[in-house]
């Protein structure tokens, strides 16, 4: 009885989050953390929170697909995880070996057309998860549905180092000069996965802190987080939804910002020819409440 309780209450629950959500975000990364707490909790092996925790990485593409979200980003293996124990590795390894070939033979993935990509420092890694990442791209390489980025023996501050270097060389061999080093060169260099700028950043285990994670895309983009207690394993289709009401709040909040900023501004200089500041007043006024809207409209003629 308390079972069916509960999961009556819990789809009750989802539906008043989806009901809650307009939109889902273009591009999510998400932080998988405490796979090994998780199994410790449960007096399991560590290698069990793993597989487990690769169970939830499934659900969370179902979700995805079904919300519309365009890009998922993973953090699977950072440059600090080769610390780890050898036979630790050794079994994460495995694990995303098998995943990796079986996301690339499975319906569903063809069917929603995901395109797998591996990001971070490939030398790192055996070779037999090399192998299996030429597999699972090869196979997918015609889609673009969903962009699923998989972050192996990744660290943000390598991708950063490494993409500077490369700027250096092209500026020392004088194929580029340095006054023409703008943001696109630099973004050229980084790891090819990414295709869009983060929206939103998701990591469980109730650390908040967003480890060395994609930063030229995420904080660049001023991405919204979400930090949330349950264990990767444990995480559920209403965290990912609570997630991206987050999302949405920030999104909502950022635009009537921009909206009253542009106001000031026009007011300010009493100029209607401050194009600028008017363009951004007409795109976001409808972020602003409604009294206020009102009195913007009949000031500056806004309403279509």
């Amino acid at each position: 009885m308390l079972d069916r309780v509960r999961t009556v209450g819990y789809a009750a629950y989802e539906r008043l989050l989806r009901s809650e959500i307009g939109g889902a975000p273009d591009h999510v990364a998400v932080i998988m953390d405490g796979n090994r707490r998780y199994a410790r909790k449960e007096g399991e092996e560590t290698t069990e929170g793993h597989r487990e925790g690769a169970q939830t990485t499934e659900q969370l593409l179902d979700w995805c697909d079904e919300l519309g979200v365009r890009e998922v980003t993973l953090y699977t293996f950072s440059t600090e995880n080769f610390d780890r124990p050898a036979e630790q590795r050794e079994f994460i390894f495995d694990l995303v070996e098998e995943k990796l070939r079986t996301f690339a033979d499975a319906d569903r993935v063809h069917d929603a057309g995901v395109c797998i990509r591996a990001i971070g420092e490939r030398e790192m890694l055996p070779d037999r998860v090399l192998d299996a990442i030429d597999y699972a791209e090869a196979k997918t390489a015609g889609y673009d549905a969903l962009n699923l980025n998989i972050a192996l023996a990744y660290g943000g501050r390598a991708e950063l180092l490494g993409a500077a270097r490369d700027v250096a060389r092209s500026v020392q061999a004088g194929e580029l000069e340095p006054d023409d080093v703008d943001v696109d060169t630099v973004a050229e260099s980084l790891y090819q996965g990414p295709t869009r700028d983060v929206d939103l950043i998701v990591r469980t285990g109730g650390d908040e802190r967003t480890s060395n994670f994609l930063p030229w895309h995420a904080n660049g983009n001023e991405a919204a987080t979400f930090f949330c207690t349950p264990y990767w394993p444990e995480f559920r289709k209403i965290d990912f939804l609570r997630a991206i009401r987050t999302y949405q709040n920030r999104q909502e909040s950022w635009r009537t910002t921009r909206a009253r900023r542009a106001l000031a501004l026009v007011r300010a200089v009493g100029d209607r020819d401050v194009s600028q500041a008017m363009a951004t007043l007409r795109r976001f006024r409808d972020a602003l409440p409604s009294a206020e809207r009102e009195q913007a409209d009949e000031e500056y003629e806004l309403a279509d």
